[in-house]
């Protein structure tokens, strides 16, 4: 019985918590995927750098109050610069609609065109970030470490494994759920979020019934602004910044917006908790879980590991390649791919 807790624990600690920390951030970065797709029609491949702008921004604001001796007690001053920093990137991503993107919207470009800008888009964003805060990991969570500490719960337990629960991870969870409850309160209890629901089913429609196509634009970018301004700080802290880093994790952001549907902001939730889960499990080494629940004949002697770490970004480039084939429409049956 001991040995199944120990083995319980060591799944907690090293693949639920990390696994359930990693699909939330990869679902709010879904989340503002599959809305500019759903209502904008294009795939938005600037939105992780427009997730390091964010961050780059709440970094700044926190330095900035840490050195007036402004704090959030137990919690990381990230979380009171937040407001400031998605205010900037809506100001960020408004302007370089009316610059950019709104051009082509007049002209009725196609989509691969407007996918192609934003390539572009996020070229140019990356420069900048850099240009200002540099190439070098940044961590900026203050506060306390952690919630649970291995010494502790071996303490409470007298388990030989130790649960750990880091603070920016609670933070990451809870923050999460509460944007994305009133994400889809907003799209499914207000006059604006319908409308933007409408537009998105029937753009011709929609307009016919009076809705004004430049409204929904904004309030789109608006919330793409905040989910990425949240999602990438909570990414951050719960790892660290580096510029790059964000372009990086653009694959498995449209990887889980792909796996649930694009379009579908339901599907974008799920689809990031299944890329997290399945990064996890097949790069995570079962040894010492093995070592717990199998007779010492049969347990394993490497790392029993399918993948290297290394190769964390194939799951997810794997699991897309194989969403596109059998079922492009998503598990929830968004928009074609």
């Amino acid at each position: 019985m001991i040995d199944l807790l120990n083995a319980l624990v060591a799944l907690l600690n090293y693949v639920v918590i990390p696994a359930t920390a990693y699909g939330a951030q990869l679902a709010l970065g879904a989340l503002g995927v599959t809305l500019v797709f759903g209502i904008l029609r294009f795939s938005n491949f600037a939105h992780a750098d427009v997730m390091a702008f964010g961050t780059m921004v709440v970094i700044g604001v926190t330095a900035l109050f840490q050195s007036w001796g402004i704090s959030f007690g137990i919690l990381p001053t990230a979380l009171l610069a937040l407001p400031f920093g998605c205010l900037a990137t809506i100001a960020l991503v408004l302007g370089t609609d009316r610059v950019v993107y709104r051009f082509y919207r007049r002209v009725k470009a196609a989509p691969v065109m407007l996918m192609i800008v934003s390539i572009g888009v996020a070229f140019v964003m990356n420069g900048v970030v850099r240009m200002f805060v540099g190439t070098e990991d940044r961590t900026f969570s203050d506060g306390a470490r952690f919630l649970i500490s291995a010494r502790d719960f071996k303490a409470a337990t007298g388990l030989d494994e130790a649960l750990s629960l880091k603070t920016t991870q609670a933070v990451t969870v809870v923050t999460a759920v509460i944007v994305v409850a009133a994400l889809f309160w907003f799209l499914n209890r207000t006059r604006t979020g319908k409308s933007m629901r409408a537009y998105s089913d029937n753009e011709d429609l929609a307009l016919l019934s009076g809705i004004n196509p430049e409204h929904v634009v904004r309030v789109t970018w608006v919330i793409v602004a905040i989910l990425a301004t949240v999602a990438g700080t909570l990414y951050g802290l719960d790892k660290s910044f580096k510029p790059f880093t964000y372009f990086q994790i653009l694959l498995p952001m449209f990887a889980a917006a792909i796996v649930g549907g694009f379009g579908s902001p339901l599907g974008a939730i799920v689809g990031g908790f299944t890329i997290a889960y399945a990064e996890i499990l097949f790069t995570y080494a079962f040894k010492k879980v093995a070592g717990y629940v199998l007779p010492e004949a049969l347990q394993p002697d490497g790392l029993a590991q399918l993948l290297s770490t290394d190769y964390k970004f194939a799951v997810s480039f794997a699991i897309l390649v194989i969403v596109l084939l059998f079922r492009p429409n998503g598990l929830f049956g968004g928009k074609s791919a």
